[in-house]
């Protein structure tokens, strides 16, 4: 095919969980003759459908990670990428927009707008992408699509306006009439792929009229051409209309809306005669790069494939034919056999294999323009970087990655599952930038952290699957800490004598409270109490002692020590001497100081629908959370509260109970504050247990 900018398509389809987005990715590779079977997505039939390639996508019914694919389309190329619905795979979404021109907001027309309709609608506003939305399943009962549009407009803020109304409704659903062309068309045959276009049915004559009137009405406004042809009331033609929609769609002032039922095969090859005509080509939407030679200065990229190449790694993936990095080219040509480097990391590579990728299946090409989005093999690179020509060196602005918000233990049941766990980890870490791992210093056990319970479920589930690494799950721990409350002095002489030199050095002073920082020293000897190169031995050993406090083991901060005095022996002083005379002060001053324990405190902040703003603040004041602030933004409501980490486990459960699913939270560290007294003592007594067992 003749490579041509203005015919490409870089679409997404992104919704809430369950509208239908992988049904309508089915449908759409069906009609554009990539696929030549429609497989059901609950895997009913046993196959499962196309782009959820996963085993368990297959088995849950649910797309975990985002596919890419491409087909063609009236001339048109046109790439997709199937994004997953539920907010634990929010990174999924966000990398995907990242690289796309256009996207379909999938809608239920019995559900409307949802909370995670509402989450994506955030990410495209972010990424400022051009959307189409569709709204799917009116087959159903109930299903109500100028309701939706009603809520695209008071829920999501869109200029939202149909292109089309139903021919029936529920069971009796036949087609949708073209309010544009003021056409009826009807999806025969066994899947809907022989379209028949027919006059309008005359009771829908009327409403037909009337809301082309509104859409002419709305869209005049970018096109003088169309405001003329109003006034004049002059014949208009349907493409003057649809070129108005298009300014107005990439000026992100319009949403076109289309509706149809993918899974009864009606409405979708309208939808795809929209994506070409309404949704930016690449060479439409505005890119831009950093120049790290000029203070990071913006730099617009050109969809040109003779200029300099820069192209950006969107996704990685493990295949069978090792890794997979999905890239997407905004400027130049990435070439087989060419050279490019990766930015972040400075290293040149030599580009082997690239390729086209249709779900898990490819095709070898021999290069990727400018505007395209494809695979290349066995690179070593993380998600995120970018790859340039070396003459220049400009990097693309990263993706947002949001904070992990719950860790957990895990640990292997053997050798060979130690073995296996960390390749699984050391891969599903550099896939996914949510998903982090460490090893905890206090306990040492592997703690892994995500987004929320299903997304740590789903990669316990793929170590076993994918690398048999059999693994049990701890509680998560909490890393609590002590501190001192008040001043207390010390005064202590470390002294040992044995055969040879013994050891000698008096170290006095003071402990007391610091509230900003971790850890201060302070020198006030005066008159060479302490030689000066003997300083440094003392805040070394205060600094070892602050790794296991007295009290209860656990690390000590914030704390100040102060010396003021001290006494040494020409002969038996040394460091060592002055070191473990520092830490034997620590001991005596800290035993007066009235120690405490000390929690993570986490800032947590729940965004639901104003509806359950009872409930959701309910639920924080449970957990001996505190609210800040709680402000309404339009239909939603953000509480922002600060929530002891203790208390954080299990809470996203409990928040979706509570919401229908519809609020989501965020967390992160605030700082660390005292225990209350009741909650000290179980600690305590947990600790005790621990060190008898």
């Amino acid at each position: 095919m003749e490579y041509d900018i203005t015919k490409v398509r870089n679409i997404g389809i992104s919704a809430h969980i369950d509208s239908g987005k992988t049904t309508l990715t089915e449908r759409i590779l069906f009609y554009t003759d990539r696929i030549h079977a429609i497989h059901d997505v609950k895997g009913k039939d046993g196959i499962g459908a196309t782009m959820d390639s996963m085993e368990l996508e297959k088995e849950r019914g649910i797309t975990i990670a985002s596919a890419a694919t491409f087909c063609e389309w009236d001339k048109h190329e046109i790439n997709i990428i199937d994004t997953p619905g539920h907010v634990d795979f929010t990174i999924e979404v966000e990398r995907s927009l990242r690289v796309l021109d256009g996207a379909i907001l999938v809608l239920c027309s019995v559900g409307g707008v949802q909370s995670q309709s509402i989450t994506v609608d955030q990410q495209m506003k972010r990424y400022k992408v051009p959307c189409i939305a569709f709204i799917n399943k009116c087959d159903r009962s109930g299903a109500n699509p100028f309701k939706v549009i009603e809520q695209l407009r008071d829920k999501l803020g869109h200029n939202a306006i149909p292109m089309q109304i139903p021919i029936g409704l529920e069971d009796k659903l036949e087609g949708v009439v073209d309010i544009v062309s003021m056409k009826a068309i009807y999806f025969d045959g066994e899947n809907g792929e022989k379209v028949r276009i027919e006059d309008v049915p005359e009771e829908l004559l009327n409403t037909a009229l009337e809301k082309r009137e509104e859409l002419i009405d709305t869209v005049s406004l970018f096109s003088d051409e169309l405001t003329e042809a109003v006034l004049e009331e002059k014949e208009m033609s349907d493409q003057l209309i649809i070129d108005a929609v298009r300014i107005g769609t990439l000026k992100r002032e319009i949403t076109p809306v289309l509706l149809g039922s993918a899974y009864k095969n009606k409405g979708v090859q309208p939808l795809l005669d929209a994506v070409t005509a309404l949704l930016p080509c690449p060479s439409d939407t505005k890119n831009e790069a950093l120049d790290m030679e000029n203070d990071e200065k913006p730099v617009i990229l050109v969809s040109d494939k003779k200029e300099p190449v820069v192209a950006l790694a969107f996704k990685l993936e493990d295949g069978q034919y090792g890794q997979l990095t999905y890239i997407r080219v905004y400027q130049g040509s990435i070439q087989k056999g060419s050279t490019v480097i990766n930015v972040r990391s400075g290293k040149k590579i030599k580009i082997g294999r690239v390729a086209r990728m249709h779900a898990d299946q490819m095709e070898d090409i021999e290069a990727i323009p400018a505007g395209y989005i494809g695979a290349l093999f066995g690179i070593d690179c993380a998600s995120g970087d970018t790859f340039t020509d070396p003459s220049i060196n400009i990097t693309m602005t990263s993706m947002f990655v949001p904070d992990p918000v719950i860790s957990l233990a895990v640990s292997p049941e053997d050798n060979k599952a130690q073995i296996n766990m960390s390749k699984a980890l050391n891969r599903f870490t550099k896939e996914d930038p949510t998903f982090k791992t460490r090893v905890d210093a206090e306990t040492g056990e592997t703690i892994i952290e995500g987004m929320g319970e299903l997304h740590l479920e789903v990669y316990v589930e793929r170590m076993l699957r994918e690398y048999s690494a059999k693994v049990t799950l701890g509680i998560p721990q909490v890393a609590y800490r002590e501190t001192i409350t008040r001043q207390a002095e010390f005064n202590y002489t470390h002294k040992k004598q044995t055969g040879g030199a013994g050891q000698y050095g008096r170290v006095a002073g003071y402990l007391e409270p610091a509230s900003d920082e971790d850890f201060i020293f302070e020198n006030k000897i005066t008159r060479g109490s302490i030689p000066t190169q003997f300083i440094s031995a003392c805040e070394k050993g205060f600094k070892q002692s602050l790794a296991k406090g007295p009290k209860m083991g656990l690390p000590v901060t914030g704390i100040k020590v102060v010396i003021n005095d001290g006494a040494s022996h020409s002969v038996d002083s040394s460091e060592t001497a002055f070191m473990a005379a520092a830490k034997g002060a620590f001991r005596e001053g800290y035993a007066k100081a009235k120690a405490i324990i000390l929690e993570p405190i986490m800032k947590v902040v729940v965004e639901t629908p104003t509806e359950f703003q009872g409930a959701a603040m309910g639920s924080l004041n449970q957990r001996r959370g505190i609210i800040v602030a709680a402000q309404d933004e339009g239909v939603m409501c953000a509480i922002e509260s600060r929530v002891p980490l203790a208390e954080m486990f299990g809470y996203s459960t409990v928040l979706r109970s509570l919401t229908q699913g519809k609020a989501q939270f965020t967390m992160e560290f605030q700082t660390y504050r005292k225990v209350p007294d009741s909650i000290a003592e179980e600690i305590v007594e947990k600790a005790l247990e621990k060190k008898k067992g």
